[in-house]
């Protein structure tokens, strides 16, 4: 009698799990559903240099789909080449996703430094570049902090049927910043500052700082145990 209540409870603890397991809101899923829509209506829209339309297709992906699902756990690495996880990350996550050829603003990473230096305390800072080892490294060298911040990379090639990376890399653009509480869900998404580039080093700064600071202030405020609490904030 013993036995058999062991093995029902087993059975419905596996069933739960199993229920649980595919019921979840992961990223890779939700956005997929949705991804070839918004990247044919969006190039619309931008061959037409309606860039209104554009943003708010944008803004409506995010809100409506993305915001609220579970990042996918993916491999990366750091800068020494070492292997390691995304859910290794144990504190909320300010994860920024870059390529070695794409061009800063002349003040976004010395406000990204500062934010980093602010608030590392509280929040795992994340650099990840979709690039090879050798261009990485070489680009790390314009952060500061290297203790408080995660410079890390995925080489493609590495990950040529990783569906999260394939996803994340050719969906959203770059850069982007991705907004993540400590159960590693998405709470908001949002694109790097435009920038002219011949704007001033102080406006550069200012821009980038205020956008980088709403969004840290967002995933402070968020109550992770109110999925409602996910809503959209407009760009600065």
């Amino acid at each position: 009698m013993g036995r058999k209540l062991l093995l029902l409870f087993l059975l419905v603890s596996f069933t739960a799990l199993s229920q649980e397991v595919e019921h979840e809101n992961l990223f890779s899923q939700a956005i997929g559903k949705n991804i070839k829509k918004y990247k044919t209506q969006s190039k619309q829209a931008y061959i037409d240099q309606n860039y209104e339309r554009a943003d708010f297709l944008f803004d409506s992906l995010i809100n409506n789909v993305v915001n609220g699902s579970r990042l996918d756990n993916f491999n990366i690495r750091k800068t020494s080449g070492k292997k390691i996880n995304f859910y290794d990350f144990e504190k909320p996550v300010f994860l920024i996703t870059y390529a070695s050829w794409c061009t800063p603003g002349v003040g976004e990473i010395p406000a990204l430094n500062k934010i980093v230096d602010e608030n590392y305390k509280e929040i795992d800072f994340v650099v990840l570049f979709w690039d090879t080892k050798k261009k990485v490294r070489k680009k790390a060298r314009n952060y500061g902090y290297s203790n408080k911040i995660n410079i890390v990379y995925v080489d493609e090639t590495e990950n040529t049927h990783d569906h999260i990376v394939e996803t994340m890399k050719h969906s959203l653009g770059f850069p982007t910043s991705f907004f993540i509480d400590s159960d590693k869900t998405i709470i908001d998404v949002r694109r790097g500052v435009l920038h002219p580039y011949n704007e001033a080093y102080e406006v550069s700064f200012e821009m980038n700082y205020d956008s980088f600071h709403n969004g840290i202030s967002l995933i402070k405020s968020f109550d992770g145990n109110n999925q409602s609490d996910i809503v959209a904030k407009d760009n600065p």
